[in-house]
């Protein structure tokens, strides 16, 4: 009878720690698992000094690729957004998902993005003419390279 319980009681454990092997919601990519997963506000300081690093953030979508869905931007803590993109440019996002959570399997980035690209986002924007040629700069920035997306069911 012991041996019984005690093996009801092991596989009750095994369900209950397995049971979560995957975030419910809409999924891009390839799987993202749950675990060790940092808020977008606090990937730079997960990163420290390295410029590249693979890791699991979530964050909030703030803007999508007017035309495609092609990249994302997801609310960072000083006030700037973050970009997103997708790794081979394997899949997209919906237009609709800014205000959603997400959350996201791939390589953390700290970047320069030169003029021709930032116009180019602009662009994709839809940002006006005029809006567009006012980007002179290049950009040092934090980005995010996805390889798998979940848009979450909250």
């Amino acid at each position: 009878m012991k041996k019984i319980i005690l093996s009801l009681a092991f596989c009750l454990i095994a369900t209950f720690t397995f049971a979560q092997t995957e975030y419910k919601g809409q999924k891009f990519g390839e799987a993202v698992t749950p675990g060790d997963v940092k808020p977008a506000a606090k990937m730079e300081a997960a990163m420290g000094s390295k410029t590249t690093t693979d890791m699991k953030i979530e964050g909030k979508v703030v803007d999508v690729c007017k035309k495609k869905g092609c990249w994302m931007t997801l609310e960072m803590a000083n006030g700037e957004p973050m970009r997103v993109t997708f790794k081979d440019y394997a899949f997209f996002m919906p237009m609709d998902i800014v205000g959603k959570q997400v959350v996201l399997d791939g390589v953390a980035k700290k970047q320069t993005i030169s003029v021709e690209t930032l116009r180019h986002y602009a662009e994709d924007a839809k940002k006006s003419p005029e809006e567009v040629a006012k980007i002179t700069d290049p950009k040092k920035e934090l980005a995010f390279e996805a390889k798998g997306v979940v848009i979450l069911d909250k």
